[in-house]
């Protein structure tokens, strides 16, 4: 089972961008997706996910602004966030989906992102 770690969260004024980055041996190399959410203190919401081939998908906030990304070399996945606003403030999330038909979901511990307007 991938356990993923989470990195990259910080505080930025409104209109900046921040990279996080979801590491983890076998992250990449697996079959099943990789899924980033946020969590603002409602319940995770997705954001966007990874295919182990490079098909990207995104939740309709995210579209234009966020882009996901995959390394192989690195085992690595990459959420670029450009022109931050204040309601992305949140915990985002990194999810490595397993098992037979990718039903479950591994977990990172999240990285906190601030927007400030």
């Amino acid at each position: 089972q991938v356990q993923p770690v989470e990195s990259g969260g910080g505080s930025v004024q409104a209109g900046e961008s921040l990279r996080l980055s979801c590491t983890a041996p076998g992250l990449t190399s697996e079959s099943c997706d990789v899924k980033w959410f946020r969590d603002a203190g409602e319940g995770r919401t997705w954001v966007a996910s990874i295919t182990r081939d490079g098909r990207t998908d995104y939740q309709v906030f995210a579209t234009g602004r966020f882009t996901v990304s995959a390394d192989k070399a690195k085992d690595a996945v990459y959420l670029q966030m450009n022109s931050l606003r204040p309601e992305d403030t949140a915990i985002y999330f990194c999810a490595k989906d397993y098992g037979p038909s990718c039903v479950f979901a591994s977990w990172g511990q999240g990285t906190q992102v601030t927007v400030s307007s």
